[in-house]
């Protein structure tokens, strides 16, 4: 799920004709102190953070004129709660208060539908006046083919106390939040306090949205970077990770990044799963041998090797890494050469060396365990496969042992150079790359194994070199699954004439910026 901060969803609830106070966000002193300025009121800074409980973190302070604004938003931005850095506070009108009030909407997956739950009591503590005055809480299941309709809002607030005014502009507010969060795909939505002021008007004082991350693509108004339901900001890998993942919907790629500084004497390793239950037992395994993850990455789904690859490339962005452990479901129903040959292009490209320990059990997975046997040999780091009989405790054990063979080594991140094909190299585009042929060193290769290797076939030979034997077009929308079955084989068997271009936006940059910095 995607997390949207208080000031985006209050946003979205003015344009949907909720009464919110007045106010804008401030990304610095001097735009509090303006806000403030132009509120000409007093004013309450809120920090933006995906957390609850703010006011005992101090991140709730109340300022009576623009100076004292400023000096409370001075200490409050870059103020570290738990896992943020404060860089956004939201500076809004102070309101007097008569009541508070909640509302929450929620999916239901066991009714199949959103509930919405209204308590006559709201605040912080809304859980407890909850536990202890049940009577005060009223929730309505609502029918997605009719929506929220203003005879059924009024029936809710009523069965929770409220009545008169109040309870008409309560009911007509919670018509209007259903619309605006319906609209945005929300799979959620708090506000928390609903309040009612001194002036008898409701205003919704506080409100936070989740947005499913499926449907973040159909609302890029929205700013979201990472449709991931992080408990804090995204780090610029993990966005880097998730751009991979955007728009190639051939299996899954779920990348977290549990660590950004590796100590000289940690013991951490990239971690790389394969469907959730197998990667938590996988995780155990090497946890319970005193391992620290950097990372939790998780492909599956049948992902294509293009993915794969582009997976283990972000995974050994991160400098100082031990060793490399991918293991997951033992009886996955992809053909795992595919995860094969993703690992071994970018083992090859990142000259791996520290140990690698690779689980892939599933179909094929004989295959897979020669191809990483056969093509990681040349590597620095030892590279082992193995396969469904091979327990994730025994896995674990082998990398420790690798790693203790291998004293001090860690993974050192270097320079990804610009790809440079060869001069007037034959190309075409597949779906999320490009592949590139130097066919003048076609002329001297004894098998044209590459055409042969092309489950596809999308390879023909042309005067003796290797050709698209389909439309181009046809190769763009992924008629060329992007197997690496071509280049992998020609790498290591024939002329390294073939290599499909991969790129992973942003990558280049983000690993010069690392170097700089332990230069």
């Amino acid at each position: 799920m995607a997390r949207l901060y208080e000031y985006q969803s209050k946003k979205l609830l003015k344009e949907g004709g909720v009464r919110v106070p007045e106010g804008e966000v401030a990304f610095s002193v001097a735009e509090a102190r303006e806000i403030a300025r132009r509120i000409g009121r007093p004013v309450v800074l809120k920090i933006q953070v995906w957390l609850t409980g703010r006011a005992g973190l101090g991140g709730i302070q109340f300022a009576d004129t623009p100076d004292e604004a400023a000096e409370k938003a001075g200490r409050m931005i870059g103020m570290k709660v738990r896992n943020f850095v404060v860089d956004r506070i939201l500076v809004e009108e102070k309101l007097v208060l008569k009541a508070e009030y909640f509302v929450g909407l929620v999916m239901d997956d066991a009714r199949k539908c959103p509930v919405l739950i209204f308590s006559a009591v709201g605040g912080t503590g809304v859980e407890e006046i909850a536990r202890l005055h049940p009577e005060k809480i009223s929730s309505l299941p609502i029918d997605v083919s009719t929506g929220l309709r203003e005879f059924e809002a009024r029936n809710l607030v009523r069965r929770a106390g409220l009545s008169g005014g109040p309870m008409m502009q309560a009911a007509e507010l919670l018509t209007k939040l259903y619309k605006v969060a319906r609209s945005k795909d929300a799979r959620s939505a708090e506000i928390n306090p609903l309040v009612l002021a001194a002036d008898d008007a409701i205003y919704a004082a506080d409100c936070h949205l989740v947005v499913d991350d499926y449907a973040v693509y159909r609302h890029p108004e929205l700013g979201i970077e990472v449709a991931r339901e992080f408990d804090r900001p995204p780090t610029e890998l993990e966005k880097i990770a998730y751009k991979v993942e955007e728009k190639d919907y051939r299996g899954t790629f779920y990348f977290f990044q549990m660590t950004e500084a590796i100590g000289p004497e940690d013991k951490v390793i990239g971690f790389h799963g394969a469907g959730g239950g197998g990667s938590m037992m996988s995780m155990d395994a090497v946890l319970a041998r005193g391992f620290k993850l950097a990372n939790f990455c998780d492909t599956s789904g049948n992902p294509p090797a293009s993915k794969v690859y582009r997976a283990a490339r972000i995974i050994l962005s991160q400098p100082g890494i031990r060793g490399y452990f991918a293991s997951g479901s033992g009886v996955a129903s992809q053909e795992q050469y595919h995860s094969a040959r993703g690992l071994i292009k970018a083992f090859t490209e990142e000259r791996l060396a520290v140990p690698a320990v690779i689980r892939l059990g599933g179909n094929c997975e004989e295959d897979a365990i020669r191809i990483l046997a056969d093509y990681g040999r040349g590597l620095a780091g030892k590279v082992e496969g193995y396969g469904r009989d091979d327990s994730p405790e025994f896995c674990a054990g082998r990398l420790e042992e690798l790693i203790r063979a291998g004293g001090e080594a860690r993974h050192e991140v270097r320079p990804s150079a610009e790809f440079q094909p060869a001069d007037g190299a034959y190309a075409f585009m597949t779906l999320t790359g490009r592949l590139f042929i130097d066919r003048a060193k076609c002329g001297t290769c004894a098998s044209k194994g590459c055409v042969g290797a092309c489950g596809p076939k999308i390879l023909k030979l042309e005067d003796g070199r290797p050709a698209l034997a389909i439309p181009p077009e046809d190769a763009k929308k992924g008629k060329c699954t992007e197997c690496l079955a071509c280049e992998i084989f020609c790498r290591f068997h024939e002329k390294a004439a073939i290599d499909l271009h991969l790129p992973i936006p942003g990558l280049v940059e983000y690993r010069a910026r690392l170097t700089r910095k332990t230069e």
